[in-house]
């Protein structure tokens, strides 16, 4: 416990700015990472060791939506396998800030690992539609464009978020973070990852699983509209 007691210590003090993160990621899924980061510094793990980790949890998830039936035991275990999968996702970076700095090639390889898992688990949802259309009641055609809309707008939006830090200028060194925002942390609940594996607990309902991944389906395409305004405003006034 000497050398996770002292790593924890570590990680406390190398955290993120906790700005344009939810109450989900900054008081759950952050600190969980945290814990999984030091346990996996004690046993001598990479970055990204911890990265694919994440990826096994997250696709055996996924590939457990497309192939099994819905039920509540099935969706009980997706949950669970997503939120641990995001919380190792959460712990590579850390580890990596432990170890010192990532690299350009870790960071390429989270990325690359973070899209394929949102374009996997939408595709999922539209094929587990297709394949269980009387449990899920979506017999009609028009449910399948769903998750094709969904995965639209959480690709956009990961994608669009991305660029925009890239684009944006950093703050000079030494210069005070901004305080993060509560109504902001708790405005950005819905369309926080953690806060949408949420939604697979409802699988056993069949039919209510549907509906309420529609919903955030819209909200996430509300956000989307909200994110692309303000980040081209923001990236208006750069110059290059």
């Amino acid at each position: 416990m000497g050398r996770v007691g002292t790593a924890l210590r570590e990680l406390r003090g190398a955290q993120k700015s906790a700005k344009g993160v939810s109450l989900y990621s900054r008081f759950v899924n952050r600190p969980t990472g945290r814990y999984l980061a030091a346990g996996s510094y004690a046993l001598g793990l990479t970055p990204n060791q911890v990265t694919l980790i994440s990826a096994a949890f997250s696709f055996a998830a996924v590939a457990a939506v497309a192939l099994t039936g819905p039920s509540w035991a099935l969706g009980l275990a997706v949950w669970a396998a997503l939120a641990v999968g995001f919380a190792f996702d959460s712990a590579d970076g850390q580890l990596a800030r432990l170890r010192g700095g990532g690299s350009a090639a870790g960071e390429w390889l989270d990325h690359v690992v973070d899209a394929a898992k949102l374009t996997a688990l939408h595709s999922c949802v539209l094929i587990a539609f297709y394949r269980f259309p009387e449990e899920y009641g979506t017999t009609a055609d028009g449910w399948l464009l769903v998750p094709l809309g969904f995965q639209f707008a959480a690709v956009v939006t990961f994608f669009g978020g991305l660029l925009t830090e890239k684009l944006k200028p950093r703050p000079a060194p030494g210069s005070p973070a901004a305080a993060p925002s509560t109504l902001r942390a708790v405005a950005l609940l819905p369309v926080d990852y953690g806060v949408f594996c949420l939604v697979f607990l409802l699988l056993g309902g069949g039919r209510l699983f549907a509906w309420a991944y529609a919903g955030l389906g819209v909200v996430a395409a509300l956000f989307l509209l909200a994110f692309l305004a303000k980040w081209f405003r923001e990236l208006s006034a750069v110059r290059r």
